[in-house]
């Protein structure tokens, strides 16, 4: 799928969408936690957006990193106690700091299994690794006389399976989220009608998790 300018397109556009929501969101945030949770939320979708064009490859040992403490953190919070006001605390917001852990886990997930694929095996060179299906990119196999090319390691299919139903569940869940939140807009209830801001989290939870759910889907 990533050998598929359009479908990479729409991809990195989704991405940097959903980036730039958190990122505004960030800058708009009166709360310490509010603010870190956006800016990891944006943080996350740049690095999959750069994921998807391989770009810096060398610093994905320190991406792989950032988006392991960014899944401590929202697990932290997800467990937090009910004194610590400015966390989690009720259990819907427990149960969605709990979901953007497993989130950035995922995309930890997803960029360790992509650079096997990139990384070259010791003793070899660049040009003896065969690289991952990416944009402007070509399979290569190149080896010398004296040394054969050494083939990336393998990943279980199944491992990306499970996530990418994860997710796909996930988006299912926040499309119903979505058209619940719009069709209770028509009713003009002004007590049952939700904010227009958790309607488009709403409908940018289910982009991301698409999003996720495809990405994963090509790696099984």
């Amino acid at each position: 799928m990533f050998n598929i300018p359009a479908i990479t397109w729409t991809l990195t556009a989704a991405l940097l969408l959903g980036g730039s929501y958190h990122a505004l969101q960030a800058a708009r945030s009166r709360q310490h936690t509010d603010r870190v949770n956006n800016i990891l939320h944006a943080l996350m979708n740049i690095l999959m957006a750069a994921m998807l064009w391989n770009l810096a490859p060398t610093t994905m040992l320190a991406q792989i990193a950032v988006l392991a403490a960014a899944a401590l953190w929202f697990t932290i919070q997800a467990v937090a106690r009910p004194e610590f006001k400015t966390l989690c605390t009720t259990a819907q917001g427990q149960l969605k700091c709990a979901y953007h852990a497993l989130t950035m886990a995922g995309a930890a997930l997803m960029i360790a299994m992509m650079s096997q694929g990139t990384t070259p095996a010791p003793g070899t060179t660049p040009a003896q690794t065969m690289t991952m299906p990416m944009p402007a990119t070509h399979h290569t196999m190149t080896a010398t006389p004296h040394s054969p090319a050494t083939p990336p390691l393998d990943h279980s299919p199944a491992l990306a399976i499970l996530p990418a139903t994860f997710f796909t569940a996930a988006a299912v869940i926040f499309l119903i989220l979505l058209l619940r939140a719009r069709r209770q807009k028509t009713t003009h209830h002004p007590k049952t009608t939700p904010p227009p801001h958790t309607r488009t989290n709403h409908g940018l939870e289910a982009l991301g998790a698409t999003t996720m759910a495809l990405m994963f889907a090509t790696m099984s």
